[in-house]
This record gives C-alpha cells, sequence and structure tokens, in this order.
C-alpha cells in the first residue's frame, strides 16, 4: 500500500512552551515509529518517505515547537535542548505512546541522545540517522570538508567567515556549493526540504541554537558533546550515515563505537539526507532493523 493511501490523523497537542502539530501515518498494533526532525527549527515534512514503512506500524510525525505548523513563539529562552527533551515526553503524553522506536536525524539526533541519556521509560530501539555525538567533532569534521572543495569555493568560505560576514552573496554562493556536495546530492532537491532548509535563515530556534548556517555553530549548542556518556544508551542502535554527508562517517563511528552492539550502515549514494537520496535501500534497512528488535525477522 503506498503511503499516500495509509489511514493518517493529525491535531495539536500541548508541550511545555506552546503546541504542536503533529500526523501519524498508518494503523495497527506494532510499535510506533517516532521521528524527530533536523534544524533546530526545521520542519518534518523532508521526513515523509519513512511513511513507507507505515503499512507495518505507525509513524509519527511532528513539527517541533517554533518550526512548521506547530506555535512559533518569540521567546529564545525556550529554544535550548532541555526544553526538547521534555517536549518529546509531552507529546509521547499526549499521544499515548507508552511504547515506541525513536528515529532522530541530524539536529533529531542530537535530540534523540539527549533523550536516551534522560532514562526514558519504553523506547524499544534508537535510529540514529545523518547526527554525530559531538558538536565540536562535527564542526571539525565540516573544516575538513571544505578543504575538499574547489579550491576558489573553499578560500570564499574561508575569507568571509575570517570577517564574520555570513551574509555576501558570494558567501551564500559558496555556502550553496558547500550545500550540493555533502547536504544534499539530488538535483533538484526535493521540495519540501528545499522549503525547510529555505526557512532557516530567519528562524528564531535556528539562530539561538545553531547559527549563520549548517557549519558555524555559535548558538547554545555549540558545546554538547555526549561522546563519554555514549555507554549509557542501551538499547538496539541502529545508525545510518551517506558516504558524503556534511555528518561525516566519522562522527557516525564515534557514535557506534560509543553504543555497545549498535550497528552502522554506510548508504553510497547519498549526503545528508539518506532516506530521499536513496529511500527504497533505507526504508529496507530501517524495515529490516525494526523487525529483528522485535523478533519478525
Amino acid at each position: 500500500m503506498a503511503a499516500e493511501d495509509q489511514v493518517a490523523r493529525e491535531g495539536f497537542a500541548a508541550v511545555p512552551g506552546g503546541n504542536v502539530w503533529y500526523r501519524i501515518v498508518g494503523d495497527g498494533d506494532a510499535i510506533p515509529l517516532l521521528t524527530l526532525h533536523g534544524g533546530p527549527g526545521a520542519e518534518h515534512g523532508y521526513l515523509e518517505p519513512l511513511a513507507g514503512i507505515a503499512d507495518e506500524r505507525p509513524v509519527v510525525f511532528f513539527d517541533q515547537l517554533g518550526c512548521g505548523r506547530s506555535d512559533r513563539p518569540d521567546d529564545p529562552s525556550l529554544w535550548r535542548m532541555e526544553r526538547f527533551v521534555a517536549e518529546i515526553d509531552a507529546l509521547r503524553e499526549a499521544l499515548g505512546l507508552d511504547r515506541v522506536h525513536l528515529l532522530g536525524h541530524s539536529w533529531g539526533g542530537w535530540l534523540a541522545v539527549e533523550y536516551l541519556l534522560s532514562a526514558p521509560r519504553g523506547v524499544e530501539s534508537l535510529v540514529l540517522a545523518s547526527t554525530s555525538a559531538s558538536i565540536p567533532q562535527f564542526v571539525a569534521e565540516a573544516e575538513r570538508l571544505k578543504d575538499a572543495l574547489p579550491p576558489d569555493v573553499r578560500d570564499t568560505l574561508r575569507r568571509f567567515e575570517a570577517a564574520g560576514d555570513f551574509t555576501h552573496p558570494a558567501y551564500l554562493a559558496a555556502v550553496d556549493v558547500f550545500y550540493h556536495h555533502f547536504l544534499c546530492r539530488l538535483d533538484p532537491w526535493p521540495e519540501e526540504f528545499a522549503e525547510s532548509v529555505g526557512g532557516l535563515a530567519d528562524n528564531q530556534v535556528y539562530a539561538t541554537m545553531n547559527g549563520p548556517n549548517e557549519f558555524i555553530v555559535t548558538g547554545n549548542l555549540k558545546d554538547w558533546d555526549r561522546i563519554d556518556r555514549l555507554g549509557e544508551i542501551r538499547v538496539p542502535t541502529l545508525i545510518t550515515v551517506g558516504r558524503y554527508d556534511e555528518l561525516t562517517p566519522a562522527c557516525a563511528a564515534t557514535l557506534r563505537d560509543g553504543i555497545a552492539g549498535s550497528r552502522m550502515v554506510v548508504f553510497e549514494q547519498s549526503a545528508h539526507l539518506s532516506h530521499q537520496e536513496e529511500t527504497d535501500a533505507y526504508l529496507g534497512t530501517l524495515r529490516g532493523f525494526l523487525r529483528r528488535v522485535e523478533g519478525r525477522g
């Protein structure tokens, strides 16, 4: 059954700071997959290909507070990791999600790691997609990726970053080259992903927590690092990453090495969006993992 033919229901749930919009695709008694989108400050739409497994289980999408269809309070004090962790608990309680598989992509992966370290009940497994355990490691890897770009692009990035000028047209053009190498290699970009990325520049959540772009992290996440605590995560864990990912295979390997028994899968034709760049292969990997966790394959 195609994803668009699946049963879907949507609504709003109260969380600390406001109300978030959610959409549940699929039905049945299987353990739901709860998804955490990237950003911070993007929206869920680019994760919609994951509804391809809704023939087996409900898939829960939601726009985190401050983005998408959810409330957008003008209050920078809300944009901190601890509140987003509490948001997950509030959403689960509102929707009766006593048991879940949890998937976090990019920033959603950082959030998923932090959430697991809060020792929540009922998380049956974890999927960490194109993410890391450390912002400093990610930033260091992004610097390495810049060096792999054409020299004129690399030098333009370095020059304007040294000057602190992140809005000059020449700089933005160079950033776009980075993005098409290491964020998404599809041409054109999927519409829902282009919309998510395009809205980040003016998003208060992104500016407060991250910074001016994907690889310049000046917000309150800049020192976040949980490498030393990865051993506390004891649920079955799948780590996925694109070969050309801005959150590189080296970042994924750190997660694999820190989480006992975890499995790492590299998608060879993908950058940061393996679930869109190699959808069939990604969904097959995800299905297989969740079935094995539940003893069904």
